[in-house]
C-alpha cells in the first residue's frame, strides 16, 4: 500500500551522525567486505584442506543448516529470508557461547522451472541458473548473513553430482540382509548363490547355470536401486512421468495441471520399503516436531496382519489383511484394474449364470477389463480411494476358492484397491467393512456376518443398512474341517487363525507397510545422468568410479516430447535421447569383458537427488577422493550424547517437506551408514519448522491481482485507480503483485532493521502477516541504541568509564539472563522485546551510558544486528570482530528480584499489595498478610475460614 517513508522524514542536517538508512547501508557494505576479506566465519575441520585454528577446533561443534533453497529468476522477497535470518542469529549465538560453529549455504540447482524456460526460449538451463543463483547471493549477501562461503556449491556442479552418481551406484550395487537388518554389498550375495549357500529364487538351475539376463533379473530382485516394469502416473502434457506426491488429488499433474493417467513403464526405483520399520523406529530418537513424525509415521503406514493365498485357475491371489479373523466372511475378492494376474486369467466368454450386474454390459469378460481399466487409467489414487457414493466395478469371469471353508468366490477389478499397496488384491468381508458393503450391495453379492454385532441389529444381514466394524466383538459363523474361531475375540482369532494358515501352507503372519518404493525417474534434460549403461542384452552395467562425473551432454531440444494431454495411449522420449552420439558408447568398463558397445540410461534423476545428502557434501566440499573424510563427518555428525544417531544440531526450513525431502534423505543416511561411509544413521538430528511471512493479496472484480504498493485504505475500504478491491491475507508473491524486496527495505532501512523486524514479528514457527509500516519500530530501536553510544551531533562515542547503579545493573543482568535464553530457544521476538527494555532504560536514565553497560548491550545486539553491533564495538576501542566475542554472562545476583508484589485477596477481591522477599515462606507471608493494615482493616473482625498461600506473590483469605 501507498505510504511515505517515516525514516527519511528527519533531516540529516541536524545530526550529521545520525544513525540513518545511509549510514547503516555505508556500515553494512563496509563489515561484509570485512567478514569477507578475513574469513570471519571459516569455520575449520579437524583435517583436510578446510583444517583451521585447533583451538576452534577444540570447541564444541555446531553444525547449523537451512533447507536448500532453489535459485529462482524471479529472486527473494522478504518472505524467504525468515529462515536464513534466524539460523544466522542462532549461529551467531554459537559462536559467542564458546563453539565451533559450521553454518554455509548451497543451492538446489536442478529443477523442473529452468528446464522450462529452456523449452521456451532455447537458452541452456545453465546460464539462467547460475544468474539465479548469483543474483540469489548478492541477495542474501545484503543482509549479512555469516556462512562459510568456502563450503557453498550447487547441485549442478559435476564434482558436485559426480557423488550423487557415486551414491546411487552404492545404492544400486547393494541389497537388504534382512537376518542382518542392513544393506550389504551385492557381491555378498552373488557369493552365497554362487557357493549355493542360498538358492537361486525363481530358478531350479544353479547360479552358474544361468545367462546373463537371468542373473540381472534375479538380482534386481534385490537391488536397492532397480529397474521394473510398474505402475507410473504418466503425464503426457507434461511427457514425463511423476511420482504419487507430485499429482493433484484430482488426477492432473501438480505443474501445468495436466491430465495423469496409469502406465506400465520400465523406471528406476529405490528399495525405501526395506527401511521402513528402521524410519519408523528412529523418529523416536530425534529432535522434531510431534506434526512432523506423525506425518511420517502415516505415510510409512504399519500395519500387522496376514498374508492369505486364494487359489484359482492354477494360480494363487495373495491378499494382505489386518483382519484374518474375518476370513469365513470373504464373499467375494477385488484386484486392482493393473493387477497382473487379470491378463492371465480372464476368459473368453463369462459363465453360465454370471449376474448381469457383474458385467458392466460387455460381451466379454475381456471387453469388459479392457473398457474398465481405461475408466481407472483417468483416476488418481486419492481419487480412487475417495469415498464416492456409487462403486464402480467389473467382474473377471473366474472365481477363487477361499482357503478356510473351500467356497466359491467371485474375483472382481475396482478401482478402490490399488496396486501399490499391499498386494494389489483384498478379500471383501462386506458384512464387516464400509466400502466392501456398499460395492456388495451395488452388485447384489453375499454378506455373511461373522463378528456378533454388539449394537442390537442381529446377524440377518438383509435388514442392515451399513457395515458392522468392531475390534471388540466375538467372532462366529467361523468353523470348518478342523478350524472354529467362534466364541473368540478379535485378537484371539486372528492368532489362530494365522497359525493355522501358516500351518496349512496357504499363508502367514505379516507386517505391511503403506510406504512405496520410491519412481526414481524423470523423462527431462536438467537432472543428473544415471551412470548406468545398458548392453546388448539389456542388462544393467554400472560405470566404474573412474568415469564419474557422467555429465550431461549437449542437446538441440531441451523438452521431452509431449502429447495430447488427454492421449493415454503414449509414452516417454527423452531429450537425452536424441543424442545418438552420446547414448550409443563402446566402453571398457574394467571388468575383464574390455571394449564393448554400450547404451546409455536416457532418463536422469529426480530434483529430490541432491537435496538427499547434502549436509555431508558441507563438510567437506572440496574432496575428489573420497564422498567425506570419515574423521571430518564423525567430528561435525557423528553420534553424542543426545544425538545416538548423530546428524545436523538444527535443521531449519517449511514443513511442507514433512514427508519427501525428509524422508528420501534419511533413507539415503541409512544406507551410506550400513556400508560403512558414515557414522550417522540420521541426517537431521534437531528439526525446526519456521512459520511463513504472509502478505495481503487484493483482487479487483474480475478476480485478478492488483499491485499491493499502489492501494490506497480509505473509511476501511481498498481502493485501486479508484476502484474498490477485495483484500486477503495470502502468500506473498510476484504472481500475486504483493511481493516486497529485501532490496528495497534494506534502501529505506538497513539491512540490520529488516533482520529484526522479521525475528521480531512474532514466534518464529508461527506465520504471520508483513506490514511495511511497522519496520520503522525497529529501525528506531537502532537509532536509539546507536544515540546511547554516539553522539548524533559530533560522532563522538559518548560512554563514560563509571560502575552502573543499582537499577541499571539489575535491569542489564536480566536482560542477559532473559536473551541467552531466548536466543538458545529460537525465542528471538522475546529477545529483542529484552534488549528494547534494556535500551529503554538508558534512554530514560538520561546522561551518559557506562562502558560495561554499552558493551554489553551491543553484545547482546550482535547475533541479531551484526553491522551496528560491529561498527559500535569498534568505536567503543576494540580491534578484534564482534562475532568471535563472548556473549555476556548474568550475574545471578541481580537476576534475582530484591523484593516482589504480593497480591492478598479477601474473598477474591485484591485487598492489598505487599513487597516481600521472592524467598519468603508459605507461613511467614501469611502473618505479614494478616498484619498488614489495609488487610485488618477490611477484614473489620469477620472470622477466618481459610487463608490460601501461594507465596510469594498471593495469598487468599476467605471468612466465615
Amino acid at each position: 500500500m501507498s505510504e511515505t517513508n517515516p525514516a527519511a522524514a528527519a533531516p540529516a542536517e541536524a545530526a550529521p551522525h545520525r544513525y540513518t538508512a545511509a549510514m547503516a547501508a555505508e556500515i553494512e557494505a563496509r563489515w561484509q567486505d570485512f567478514w569477507d576479506a578475513r574469513g570471519t566465519y571459516a569455520a575449520p575441520n579437524p583435517e583436510g584442506d578446510l583444517a583451521g585454528d585447533p583451538e576452534l577446533v577444540a570447541r564444541p561443534k555446531k553444525f547449523i543448516m537451512d533447507m536448500f533453497p532453489y535459485p529462482s529468476g524471479a529472486g527473494l522477497h522478504v518472505g524467504h529470508p525468515l529462515g536464513y535470518i534466524a539460523t544466522d542469529v542462532f549461529a551467531r549465538f554459537q559462536r559467542m557461547t564458546g563453539h565451533n560453529v559450521l553454518h554455509t549455504l548451497g543451492f538446489d540447482a536442478f529443477g523442473l522451472p529452468a528446464e522450462q524456460h529452456a523449452v521456451q526460449t532455447g537458452e541452456h538451463p545453465r546460464i539462467t541458473t547460475e544468474a539465479a543463483i548469483n543474483n540469489m547471493k548478492s541477495q542474501l549477501r545484503r543482509l549479512g548473513l555469516g556462512h562459510d562461503k568456502r563450503r557453498s556449491f550447487a547441485t549442478i556442479d559435476p564434482e558436485y553430482y559426480k557423488w550423487t552418481q557415486w551414491i546411487f551406484l552404492q545404492i544400486f550395487n547393494s541389497w537388504y540382509d534382512d537376518e542382518a537388518g542392513k544393506a550389504r554389498p551385492i557381491a555378498e550375495l552373488v557369493a552365497r548363490f554362487e557357493s549355493g549357500e542360498r538358492a537361486v529364487p525363481g530358478h531350479t538351475r544353479a547360479w552358474g547355470e544361468l545367462t546373463a539376463p537371468e542373473r540381472a533379473d534375479v538380482l534386481s530382485g534385490f537391488r536397492l536401486a532397480y529397474a521394473s516394469d510398474a505402475p507410473v502416473n504418466w503425464c503426457p502434457g507434461l511427457g514425463t512421468v511423476l511420482a504419487n506426491e507430485e499429482v493433484t488429488a484430482d488426477g492432473r499433474s501438480e505443474r501445468g495441471n495436466f491430465p495423469v493417467f496409469k502406465a506400465k513403464l520400465r523406471q528406476w526405483n529405490m528399495r525405501i520399503t526395506a527401511y521402513a520399520d528402521r524410519l519408523l523406529d528412529d523418529l523416536d530418537a530425534l529432535d522434531w516436531p510431534e506434526a512432523i513424525k506423525l506425518q511420517q509415521r502415516n505415510w510409512i503406514g504399519r500395519s500387522e496382519g496376514a498374508r492369505v493365498d486364494f487359489p484359482v485357475d492354477g494360480e494363487r491371489i495373495t491378499v494382505f489383511t489386518t483382519r484374518p479373523d474375518t476370513l469365513f466372511g470373504a464373499t467375494y475378492m477385488v484386484l486392482a484394474p493393473e493387477h497382473p494376474l487379470v491378463d492371465k486369467f480372464v476368459p473368453e466368454a463369462w459363465p453360465e449364470g454370471t449376474h448381469d450386474v457383474w458385467t458392466g454390459a460387455h460381451a466379454t469378460p475381456a471387453e469388459a477389463v479392457d473398457a474398465y481399466r481405461a475408466q481407472a487409467a483417468s483416476k488418481s489414487d486419492v481419487e480412487r480411494q475417495a469415498e464416492a457414493k456409487d462403486k464402480t466395478g467389473v467382474f473377471t469371469g473366474v472365481y477363487a476358492t477361499n482357503p478356510v471353508n473351500g467356497e466359491r468366490v467371485p474375483v472382481f477389478i475396482a478401482d478402490y484397491v490399488l496396486m501399490g499397496y499391499g498386494t494389489g488384491a483384498i478379500m471383501a468381508v462386506p458384512a464387516h467393512d464400509i466400502r466392501d458393503f456398499a460395492f456388495a450391495r451395488a452388485f447384489e453379492l453375499p454378506i455373511t456376518c461373522v463378528v456378533e454385532p454388539t449394537d442390537g441389529r442381529g446377524t440377518d444381514t438383509s435388514t442392515w443398512d451399513d457395515a458392522f466394524a468392531s475390534y471388540d466383538a466375538k467372532i462366529i459363523n467361523s468353523s470348518h474341517d478342523g478350524i472354529s474361531l467362534d466364541g473368540l475375540g478379535v485378537v484371539d482369532a486372528k492368532a489362530r487363525i494365522t497359525e493355522w494358515l501358516a500351518g496349512e501352507g496357504i499363508g502367514e503372519g505379516t507386517v505391511n507397510f503403506r510406504l512405496r518404493d520410491w519412481l526414481f525417474s524423470r523423462q527431462r534434460y536438467w537432472g543428473e545422468p544415471f551412470p548406468i549403461v545398458y548392453d546388448e542384452d539389456g542388462v544393467a552395467h554400472p560405470l566404474p568410479e573412474s568415469m564419474l562425473p557422467l555429465e550431461l551432454p549437449e542437446v538441440e531440444d531441451y523438452s521431452p516430447r509431449t502429447f495430447d494431454p488427454d492421449d493415454a495411449d503414449t509414452s516417454p522420449e527423452t531429450p537425452l535421447s536424441r543424442n545418438a552420439d552420446w547414448v550409443n558408447v563402446t566402453l571398457d568398463l574394467g571388468d575383464g569383458a574390455g571394449p564393448r558397445p554400450y547404451r546409455r540410461e536416457t532418463n536422469t534423476m529426480p530434483n529430490w537427488a541432491g537435496s538427499c545428502w547434502y549436509e555431508l557434501r558441507y563438510l567437506d566440499p572440496h574432496n575428489s577422493e573420497k564422498l567425506v573424510d570419515p574423521e571430518i563427518e564423525r567430528y561435525w555428525m557423528g553420534p553424542r550424547e543426545g544425538q545416538p544417531h548423530g546428524g545436523v544440531d538444527l535443521y531449519v526450513g517449511g514443513a511442507e517437506h514433512a514427508v519427501l525431502h525428509l524422508l528420501y534423505a534419511r533413507f539415503w543416511s541409512k544406507v551410506l551408514f550400513d556400508l560403512g561411509h558414515v557414522s550417522s544413521a540420521e541426517p537431521f538430528h534437531k528439526l525446526f519448522n519456521q512459520g511463513m511471512i504472509q502478505a495481503y493479496v487484493y483482487r479487483d472484480s474480475r478476480g485478478f491481482p492488483v499491485p499491493a504498493a499502489e492501494v490506497e485504505e480509505r473509511d476501511g475500504a481498498y481502493y485501486h485507480q479508484g476502484e474498490q478491491v477485495s483484500r486477503l491475507l495470502g502468500k506473498m508473491g510476484k504472481s500475486l503483485k504483493n511481493a516486497v524486496t529485501p532490496e528495497a527495505i534494506c534502501a529505506e532501512y538497513g539491512a540490520d532493521t529488516l533482520r529484526l523486524y522479521e525475528m521480531a514479528m512474532g514466534p518464529l514457527d508461527v506465520s504471520r502477516p508483513w506490514d511495511t509500516r511497522a519496520v520503522v519500530g525497529q529501525y528506531r530501536l537502532l537509532q536509539r541504541l546507536w544515540r546511547n553510544v554516539v553522539d548524533e551531533s559530533t560522532g563522538e562515542v559518548t560512554v563514560v568509564d563509571t560502575e552502573p547503579d543499582e537499577d541499571t545493573l539489575r535491569a542489564l543482568h536480566k536482560a542477559i539472563d532473559g536473551v541467552r535464553q531466548d536466543l538458545e530457544g529460537l525465542r528471538f521476538n522475546t529477545a529483542i522485546a529484552k534488549i528494547t527494555e534494556l535500551n529503554n532504560h538508558l534512554t530514560k536514565a538520561g546522561g551518559a551510558v557506562p562502558r560495561p553497560v554499552a558493551e554489553a548491550l551491543v553484545l547482546l545486539v550482535a547475533p541479531l544486528a551484526p553491522h551496528i553491533a560491529e561498527e559500535l564495538w569498534r568505536r567503543l576501542g576494540h580491534t578484534d570482530t564482534v562475532v568471535h566475542q563472548d556473549l555476556p554472562v548474568a550475574d545471578p545476583a541481580y537476576v534475582v528480584d530484591e523484593s516482589v508484589t504480593c497480591v492478598v485477596q479477601i474473598k477474591g477481591k485484591v485487598k492489598a499489595r505487599l513487597e516481600v522477599s521472592p524467598a519468603i515462606s508459605d507461613e511467614e507471608l501469611e502473618k505479614v498478610a494478616l498484619a498488614d493494615e489495609a488487610v485488618v482493616k477490611a477484614l473489620a473482625g469477620a472470622g477466618i475460614r481459610k487463608v490460601v498461600v501461594r507465596a510469594p506473590k498471593l495469598v487468599n483469605i476467605v471468612t466465615a
